[in-house]
């Protein structure tokens, strides 16, 4: 019976795919990668390019854009869904392929859910990944956590409220998708004192990987949407 594998394939460093997921993505018939703008390329599927045989593999491009849109983003995962689905009903494996990890904030989350609702028979196969988080952490070489600390991931867009209640608690706070709010959260960084304990990783695992560790660095940057800040504790 054919398998429908989700594979994270990291941050964008091929060198950091596991060897399970690359076994996967060489032996599948068909690669699904996502890709939030048509006219540009998948992060996702530029990272595996070396691993497949595209004389051999169907290799679809999938668009899933970057909207709060519900119905918009609906139509787009049944759509994603239906193609992964037909595929395996005709017994081919099938890769969605996504950066970091599958579970992770990803969208195969929801891509999931659609499929046990219009295949439950499918058995679906998670080939887990290296998130962001652990990869920008290894590249500033700071510890995210030790001993008995906690720390909070956050979407940035949750708003400065949800940032400030989580650095009033946690030793350490992840933000994501740090773009769009950016100002802000430098401010709040600045009125809690984090300015020499605040990392800024961008494009991390890719030939544009940049970390900042100066504040001042990091407040005249203009960020790129791949972009996370790790924040610790400055007691």
């Amino acid at each position: 019976m054919a398998t429908i594998f989700a594979v994270g394939v990291g941050p964008g460093d091929p060198e950091l795919l596991t060897r399970k997921a690359e076994r996967v993505l060489r032996q599948a018939d068909v690669i699904l990668a996502p890709v939030s703008n048509p006219s540009e390329a998948s992060v996702a599927l530029a990272t595996i390019r070396g691993f497949l045989d595209e004389s051999r593999q169907e290799v679809i491009v999938h668009p899933f854009p970057m909207t709060s849109d519900k119905a918009r983003l609906l139509h787009a995962w049944q759509e994603a869904a239906a193609l992964i689905a037909v595929r395996a009903e005709d017994g081919k494996d099938v890769a969605f392929v996504t950066i970091g990890d599958p579970l992770f904030y990803s969208t195969f989350i929801y891509l999931q859910r659609i499929l046990r609702e219009i295949c439950p028979h499918i058995p679906i196969e998670i080939v887990p990944g290296i998130s962001s988080v652990n990869a920008s952490a290894a590249a500033a070489g700071i510890p995210l956590v030790e001993a008995d600390e906690k720390m909070a991931v956050i979407p940035a867009t949750a708003g400065v409220e949800k940032i400030a209640f989580a650095l009033a608690r946690f030793e350490t706070v992840v933000l994501l998708k740090v773009k769009p709010v950016f100002g802000d959260i430098l401010e709040l960084i600045r009125q809690t004192g984090r300015e020499r304990s605040t990392v800024f990783v961008e494009r991390v695992g890719s030939g544009r990987q940049m970390v900042l560790t100066d504040f001042a660095e990091i407040a005249a940057h203009a960020p790129d949407y791949l972009s996370l800040m790790i924040i610790r504790c400055s007691c």
